[in-house]
C-alpha cells in the first residue's frame, strides 16, 4: 500500500512538474517569437515605394564686395542636375506592440512618407570667376550641396509624396505577410483609415 501511494504521489508530482516546465517553455518560445518578429520588421528599415527622376538647371551666383564696398566681384555657374529621388517609409519610426496572448502585432503608429535618398549627378556650364572672387574647392562643395537641396525642395511639388501615401497600404500588407510567417496576425484597427482602404487591406 505504501509503495502504491508513493508511486501515485510521484506520478502526480511528475505531471505537475512536466506541465509547469511545458508551460514555461511555451511562454519562452512565444516571447522569442515576438522579439524575432519585431526585429524582422525593423530590419526592413527603409521601404522605398516610389522613385522619381529629375533634370534641372540650377543658376548659382555669388557676389562679394571689396575696398569698403566700392568694388564688387561676381562669380557664377550654370549647373545641370540629373537626380533620382526615392520616397518611402522609415520603418524604424513604426510603433508596434506584440500581444503574446493573442499572438497578434498591433500597429500603434505608422510613419509619414519621406525622402529616403537623393542621388545626384552634376555637370557645370558657364562657370566664371570674378576678378576678386574666384571659385575654390570649398565653393564647389557648397555649390553641390545647394544644388542637391534644390532637388530636395522640388520633391514635394513633384507628387511623389502623395503617390507614396497611396502606397502605404501595400507597405502595411508587406508587414502583414512578415507577421503571418510565424502564424501571428496583424491588427491595424488603431490606424485611422478610410473604409475603402480597410476594404483593400481585407481583400489582400
Amino acid at each position: 500500500m505504501d509503495i502504491f501511494l508513493a508511486l501515485l504521489l510521484g506520478g502526480v508530482a511528475s505531471y505537475f512538474v512536466y506541465s509547469y516546465l511545458g508551460k514555461k517553455q511555451k511562454e519562452q518560445l512565444t516571447i522569442r517569437q515576438s522579439h524575432l518578429l519585431l526585429d524582422k520588421i525593423k530590419s526592413v528599415c527603409k521601404l522605398t515605394t516610389v522613385e522619381g527622376d529629375f533634370s534641372e538647371i540650377y543658376h548659382y551666383e555669388d557676389r562679394s564686395e571689396h575696398f569698403l564696398r566700392l568694388i564688387s566681384s561676381k562669380k557664377r555657374a550654370l549647373v545641370v542636375i540629373k537626380a533620382k529621388a526615392s520616397v518611402g517609409y522609415d520603418l524604424k519610426k513604426l510603433r508596434l506592440k506584440a500581444d503574446k496572448e493573442k499572438k497578434q502585432v498591433r500597429i500603434l503608429h505608422f510613419p509619414q512618407p519621406e525622402i529616403l535618398t537623393v542621388e545626384t549627378d552634376f555637370t557645370y556650364y558657364d562657370k566664371k570667376d570674378g576678378l576678386l572672387n574666384k571659385f575654390g574647392a570649398g565653393d564647389l562643395t557648397v555649390l553641390n550641396k545647394a544644388a542637391k537641396q534644390h532637388i530636395v525642395d522640388k520633391v514635394p511639388q513633384s507628387g511623389l509624396i502623395q503617390t507614396a501615401k497611396k502606397e502605404a497600404l501595400d507597405a502595411i500588407l508587406i508587414i502583414e505577410k512578415i507577421v503571418e510567417t510565424i502564424g501571428w496576425e496583424l491588427d491595424y484597427s488603431e490606424l485611422k483609415l478610410p473604409d475603402d482602404d480597410i476594404s483593400y487591406l481585407k481583400k489582400h
